[in-house]
């Protein structure tokens, strides 16, 4: 296996491939990972498309609520793909090396995912916050052109931002080492291969971090803190309860997701290390991933009711 791949240039060295370590440093558990990860993958490709199929299948989830759900479900996929299928064909292979132009790709497209999920989250959370404190003007504010625009927000919005962070980033020079202690190309361990002074760099991942994740989880809690207290003045428990689960599910989503990403990208870099990056990395790229789909069907009695009208007809 071909641990550098350097060549030399105006007395530097700069590295043209990455080797990505992943899970090399456990090698008698190898098989064990690569079924592990195979049925993870596996359940979250079945979860999602479930979902994306009873939704559309079944009139009585045709509201804005499930639409975005849809958006979420098909994101999950795309967020999940970019990660695992690398992660399977390096254990399988035993080849971790992966191009300078891959890395850069796979990173691209993982960040622009990840801020497309942060807003669209937000998005959820707003749509949520109109339906319960707000019900009368629900029709009219949350139609089909207005959620159709908020998920093309949502799928886009983040793009320019991630786009530059990515080639800002692998504008650097990599010298001495190419290896990568990390099971994807993400910016913390990418990083940290980077010769010189990468300050602005790390200050750029807070000004994006800011932009693309704390401005919308500020907004869920805006959003919650309103509707918590629209709920709590209902009249009745049997309100407040049904008021309740239907956004309790989203709230432990928004949870999941930001609490673990935010501990990776906002910590500074010299802080981070390989096998913490690599625990919380793996929460939020694939067990997170794994379990939305559940707690957003499980906790859901109209979901649980599309299921059994759909099983009924079969």
């Amino acid at each position: 296996m071909r641990h550098t791949d350097i060549r030399e240039e105006d007395n530097a060295s700069t590295v043209t491939q990455f080797l990505l370590l992943g899970f090399s440093g456990l090698p008698n558990l190898q098989g064990f990972l690569f079924g592990m990860f195979f049925i993870m993958y596996c359940i979250i490709l079945i979860e999602n498309s479930f979902i994306i199929v009873i939704t559309r299948l079944d009139p009585a989830l045709h509201k804005p609520m499930y639409f975005f759900l849809v958006n979420f479900s098909f994101l999950e996929i795309c967020y999940v793909s970019v990660t695992l299928p690398r992660i399977l064909y390096s254990i399988w292979t035993q080849d971790r090396n992966i191009s300078f132009l891959a890395c850069a790709t796979q990173m691209c497209f993982f960040l622009t995912l990840a801020a497309t999920e942060s807003i669209l989250l937000a998005v959820m959370s707003f749509d949520r916050y109109v339906a319960i404190c707000n019900p009368l003007h629900y029709p009219m504010v949350m139609n089909p052109a207005k959620c159709t625009h908020l998920a093309l927000v949502s799928w886009f919005g983040g793009m320019p931002f991630q786009l530059g962070q990515t080639c800002q980033i692998f504008s650097l020079h990599f010298c001495n080492s190419n290896q990568i202690d990390h099971f994807f190309c993400d910016i913390p361990p990418v990083l940290k291969l980077a010769c010189g002074n990468t300050s602005v760099n790390e200050l750029y991942v807070y000004i994006v971090a800011i932009l693309l994740a704390a401005i919308p989880f500020m907004l869920i809690l805006s959003s919650y803190s309103k509707i918590i207290a629209t709920i709590l003045r209902l009249p009745t428990a049997e309100g407040r309860a049904k008021a309740f689960s239907t956004c309790s599910s989203h709230l432990v989503v928004v949870v999941l997701f930001f609490g673990s990403a935010s501990i990776t990208y906002l910590m500074p870099k010299s802080t981070h290390s390989a096998v913490s990056d690599k625990l919380l990395s793996l929460f939020y790229t694939i067990v997170a991933p794994m379990f939305n789909p559940m707690i957003y069907s499980l906790r859901n009695k109209e979901v649980i009711a599309a299921m059994r009208r759909l099983l009924l007809r079969t």
